[in-house]
């Protein structure tokens, strides 16, 4: 989902830590070592990287092209191929069929049949085209905020994974009771207060 999109769904961050200095140079770093790479014609399954916010299928960090003014603007990809289960049980059962054909025996053994059943899900794979999923990323570095364009359970698993990796960085997504702790200034007692809260149940 992305940043020009009719509709929108955000997650809110706080980013836990700091860089070192020079800090572009250091975020320019983390993009580039885990920049999306092209699965097309390989067995992979899935691929997750950074890509650019105006060219996600080109990604390019060079120039600072992620630099929008106090905003770092750049976009996380997710790169994933499904077989459909009709295609694979065909593909599957066709090779089955050979296998018991050229051995001139009547049943595979257990171990025999997983073994072919990843040999096909690999062949399948350097076959399909992967489908990109494209989540664009806003990130305000100087106030420790960032602002990611998906709601979706899997996508946030897989930036919090890769923004560890890339930056060294801690993202805490923030909802009421994560803002009210870490951006509202709370006091040590009004913090302790907060930790003794326990969640209201309404009746409909």
């Amino acid at each position: 989902m992305g940043i020009l999109s009719a509709s929108n769904s955000i997650t809110r961050y706080h980013v836990e830590g700091r860089l070192e200095s020079p800090v572009l140079d250091n975020i320019l770093r983390g993009l580039k070592k885990n920049t999306i790479t092209e699965i097309e014609g390989d067995a992979s399954e899935k691929m997750v990287g950074w890509t650019s916010f105006d060219k996600p299928y080109q990604p390019n960090f060079d120039g600072s092209s992620f630099v929008f003014g106090s905003h770092l603007v750049f976009s996380l990809r997710i790169d994933k191929k499904n077989i459909p289960a009709k295609v694979l049980k065909k593909h599957y059962m066709l090779e089955t069929a050979k296998r018991l054909a050229e051995s001139g025996r009547e049943y595979l053994s257990r171990h025999e049949k997983k073994m072919l059943k990843d040999h096909v899900i690999n062949v399948l794979n350097l076959r399909i085209p992967a489908v990109p999923n494209v989540y664009d990323v806003i990130w305000k570095y100087e106030e420790s905020i960032l602002w990611f364009f998906s709601n979706l359970k899997a996508a946030n698993e897989e930036l919090e994974t890769l923004f560890s990796n890339s930056f060294n960085l801690t993202l805490i997504r923030l909802f009421p009771y994560t803002s009210a702790d870490l951006v509202s200034g709370l006091s040590d007692a009004e913090r302790d207060d907060l930790l003794n809260l326990s969640p209201t149940k309404f009746a409909g």
